[in-house]
């Protein structure tokens, strides 16, 4: 029975180290680290690693269920793949022990408020992109086709697939300009 340390930041310019000396101070004698965002599992290798690698009667230590997960579902999924393993989630943070039936009501409560958390800032990023748009000041990214070379290519009498070809595009490309200038 061993207890297991995960820390996650979600950008590279933020630091671990808060995470991993309180991980240690719990008792995390391996602690996996990883610089990723935790709105979904994708992309989490060291996460995988270390579910994969738990074994009944572990234990896996968070500072805050946020590190672990941002979406409910993703929450339950780990909690469940960790129960089924026989495995014990706690948080350093925050009164979340799986072990209880108080730390399991207060982990979905949490679970629940990263998710809303992370839905807000969704719509507050939305609504500053809708407002620079109003005042003309976001615009999108600039186009990556030169237009005009692909009407070129087409006056020239060349199918789709060899407009493709000749600019490094993708077919489907093609023909949504081709058919805007329709």
């Amino acid at each position: 029975m061993a207890v297991y340390g995960y820390a996650r930041v979600s950008t590279t310019d933020q630091n671990l180290t808060v995470q991993e000396e309180a991980l240690r101070a719990a008792g995390c004698d391996v602690i996996r680290t990883e610089k990723v965002s935790g709105t979904t599992r994708n992309g989490r290798a060291e996460l995988e690693t270390l579910l994969q690698f738990l074994r009944p009667g572990d234990t896996l230590m968070v500072t805050r269920v946020d590190r672990l997960a941002r979406s409910i579902a993703d929450l339950q999924d780990i909690v469940r793949e960790l129960e089924a393993k026989g495995v014990a989630l706690k948080a350093t943070e925050q009164p979340i022990d799986t072990g209880t039936a108080a730390g399991k009501a207060f982990l979905g409560m949490l679970g629940v408020f990263a998710e809303f958390e992370t839905n807000i800032r969704k719509e507050r990023q939305l609504e500053g992109i809708a407002k620079a748009k109003a005042e003309g000041v976001y615009k999108g990214r600039k186009p990556s086709i030169n237009t005009a070379e692909l009407m070129a290519l087409k006056a020239e009498g060349l199918g789709a697939t060899e407009i493709a070809k000749r600019l490094g595009i993708g077919r489907a490309s093609v023909y949504r300009i081709l058919g805007a200038d329709a």
